[in-house]
This record gives C-alpha cells, sequence and structure tokens, in this order.
C-alpha cells in the first residue's frame, strides 16, 4: 500500500511545464487617413503679459494647429512681446494651411502686447478675416479692496 501511494505521489509532480505561448491577434489593416478640407475657421488669440498661444478651429471649435510664443522657442520675458506673437501666429497658419483654410474669424482674449501684431499676421498671410471680436472679461466691481488704514 505504501508503494502505491509513492507511486501517486509521482504520477502528481509530474506536472506537464510545457507553456501554450498566445498568438498574438493580426492587427486590422490601417485605413488610409483622409485630411479634412476646411474653407473657413477660427482663430482664438489668447494674449497674457507673459506668452500668447494662437489656435486655429473649425467653426465647430475642433482644434486643427495651435501654436505659442514658448512653444516657438521664446523664453523668460521675451514671451510676451508682439514679435513672439507674431512668430507663433505664422508657425500656427503653416499647420493650418494645409487643411484649406482661406476665411477666418479672429477672436482675442486678453489684454498682451501680442494682440495687435497676431492679428497684423494673419492679413499679412493672405487669409480673409471676415471679423474681429474681443472677449476679454470686464471686472464688475473688481478685487476687495484693502481693509482702511487706522490712524
Amino acid at each position: 500500500m505504501a508503494k502505491e501511494e509513492d507511486n501517486n505521489k509521482e504520477e502528481a509532480v509530474a506536472i506537464d511545464t510545457t507553456v501554450a505561448t498566445p498568438e498574438k491577434p493580426k492587427a486590422a489593416p490601417r485605413r488610409k487617413k483622409i485630411k479634412r478640407q476646411v474653407s473657413h475657421g477660427q482663430v482664438h488669440i489668447l494674449a497674457s503679459f507673459n506668452n500668447t498661444i494662437v489656435s486655429i478651429t473649425d467653426e465647430n471649435g475642433h482644434v486643427l494647429a495651435a501654436s505659442s510664443a514658448g512653444s516657438c522657442g521664446f523664453r523668460g520675458s521675451k514671451k510676451g512681446t508682439a514679435y513672439a506673437a507674431q512668430v507663433a501666429a505664422e508657425k500656427a497658419l503653416e499647420a493650418a494651411k494645409t487643411f484649406g483654410i482661406s476665411k477666418v474669424d479672429v477672436i482675442v482674449q486678453g489684454i498682451g502686447l501680442g494682440r495687435e501684431s497676431a492679428i497684423r499676421t494673419l492679413s499679412g498671410q493672405k487669409i480673409a478675416i471676415e471679423s474681429i471680436r474681443d472677449k476679454t472679461g470686464i471686472p464688475h466691481g473688481g478685487a476687495r479692496p484693502r481693509k482702511p488704514k487706522r490712524n
């Protein structure tokens, strides 16, 4: 009886150690990416004191191309300059021209130095500007005043 138990233990130890490698599922064939053609869009210019961000979108607000003064290589206080905004607008327009954009509505927000220079760059790049809208926030009442001095 003891010999039979030893045989059972040996059989239990002899487990199949071959590991089946799962086959990788084949990837579906890639579809050719179709470039969208957008003739009319919007240019959003956010001009702060520290940076200028230019985003070009379609009419629904989906971003086609974007650029900022910081992404163009300007650092520190140079990001807030009018020239940096001009370079950022040129870079965004070059990327958006692949979509065939020709008419834009300009939406400007902020009080930085890059407001006018970015708009001038758009008109210089032979893009028809249909409207310019200022979306800069206006404080109603402003921040809470300091407490009065006690003499």
